[in-house]
């Protein structure tokens, strides 16, 4: 459906939502309230899976593989089940996706600011203003890096990239590089640029080490099958730091190799603790690396232990089996002189965080992120999808948006059925917006 001028469309009662996003989160709520019969529109800054197309790496791979990638009506259908999707596959997929929709989807459409008037929600675009009953935030938690302080002290002369900046070794000035982060992210940006022949310092703080395969299967197999990703987040202990811890050390690769500290080291990477500081171009790392590394170990070994004793071992099961701890020297380097050790590079992967800056609702904490309890924002008929450990373990996947967006999505219909009467006949008046409908 095009829209050209000014035109009228009426959005009234029960079937007034706008999904803000069109993302993984973003598609599968509008796929589930158009299934229910609920009328709603999707907004989107970019192009659709703008991120996933526009702001990640050139061999980015997914760290689910392929059997895992599925959406509400949506599955991955080829020949490659045990493979990793490129982002270029993926791009394809959410696109197809997208074909389905019922509901008119408006790209290239930037929410500048978003105010509740009374009962309804008015939405400011580039393009036009919406009213809704209720609003679903699906614009992901990885808006803008998290880069730390000490980035002010680095030296001059050395270029700062962050994981949105990045694209390939090829981008790098000659010389060493120092990665900051030992998330999934910090780790396979190491073992690329490691391949590609320069020198890499990892500085490591708080990490989630995991292997890729366990007992012959995907470790999210086993995280699957053991009912560990399916735990909900009001039976995890402390929510907000599980919320916070990075994403496990993974990579999506044909080989299905392992990556951690270890294969790393053996590749030549010099492992150094957290960054604290830089002092006349010197870096200074902490010095609890060893502990760091010892406690990383200790919860793996507790993940395949809660493993074993959730799926007992079957006579189509391999054994279970130990991996070695992490290698760390006895007394790990503290110091490293930018010139010294010629690093030309500092790559930031230290994390995301969202940009509600177009929010004009008190909903968010004194840190700037959503107050919600399981995607149910404490604002009557305002949602939030995709984001980490949102109701379950295994929401950080795109496999798990579905069971959120299920849940929402009935939570969201109860809502509007409790204010069906509320607000009918109100219209929606778009000067010029540009969108389009894609229906299967």
């Amino acid at each position: 459906m095009s829209l050209e001028g000014l035109q009228r469309v009426r959005i009234a009662g029960a079937t007034d939502v706008i999904v803000i996003g069109a993302g993984h989160a973003g598609l599968s709520i509008s796929y589930l309230l158009s299934e229910q019969g609920v009328d709603n529109v999707v907004l989107e800054r970019g192009e659709v899976a703008n991120s996933w197309r526009n702001e990640r790496w050139d061999s980015l791979k997914l760290l689910t593989p392929n059997w895992q990638t599925r959406l509400p009506g949506h599955y991955y259908s080829g020949d490659d089940p045990d493979g990793f999707m490129g982002m270029s596959e993926l791009v394809d997929f959410f696109d197809d996706y997208a074909a389905t929709l019922e509901a008119p989807l408006y790209t290239n459409t930037t929410v500048t600011s978003l105010f509740r008037d009374g009962t309804t929600y008015r939405v400011t675009t580039n393009r036009g203003t919406w009213r809704a009953k209720s609003v679903v935030i699906a614009t992901g938690a990885c808006n803008k890096p998290s880069v730390p302080k000490v980035a002010t002290s680095i030296p001059a002369g050395v270029t700062q990239l962050t994981a949105l900046d990045y694209r390939s070794p090829r981008q790098l000035e000659d010389g060493g590089v120092l990665i900051v982060g030992a998330s999934a992210t910090g780790m396979q940006l190491a073992d690329e640029i490691l391949r590609s022949g320069r020198d890499v310092t990892m500085a490591v703080g708080e990490h989630v080490r995991m292997p890729r395969r366990y007992r012959g299967k995907d470790i999210l197999y086993w995280l699957d099958r053991s009912g560990i990703h399916g735990q909900r987040y009001d039976e995890v202990e402390d929510i907000n730091r599980g919320r916070k811890l990075p994403s496990p050390q993974l990579v999506g690769s044909n080989d299905k190799a392992i990556l951690d500290l270890n294969s790393l080291s053996d590749q030549g990477a010099r492992i150094v603790g957290r960054l604290m500081g830089v002092r006349d171009g010197v870096a200074q790392f902490s010095g609890s690396l060893r502990n760091v590394c010892a406690l990383a170990d200790l919860k793996m070994k507790r993940l395949l232990n809660a493993i074993d004793e959730a799926c007992p071992v079957a006579a189509a099961d391999a054994a279970p089996e130990r991996f070695d701890d992490t290698h760390v020297d006895t007394f790990p380097r503290l110091t490293l002189s930018f010139d010294t050790a010629n690093i030309r590079t500092v790559i930031w992967a230290t994390g995301f965080r969202p940009d509600y800056s177009w929010l004009n609702v008190p909903v968010l904490d004194r840190k700037g992120y959503l107050q919600h309890d399981g995607g149910i924002v404490d604002m009557p008929g305002m949602y939030v999808l995709g984001l980490p450990l949102m109701r379950r373990r295994k929401s950080s996947f795109i496999y798990g948006i579905e069971d959120d967006a299920r849940d929402i999505s009935e939570h969201l219909i109860q809502y509007l059925d409790t204010t069906r009467s509320l607000n009918d006949g109100i219209y929606q008046y778009d000067t010029g917006a540009r969108g389009h409908r894609r229906s299967a």
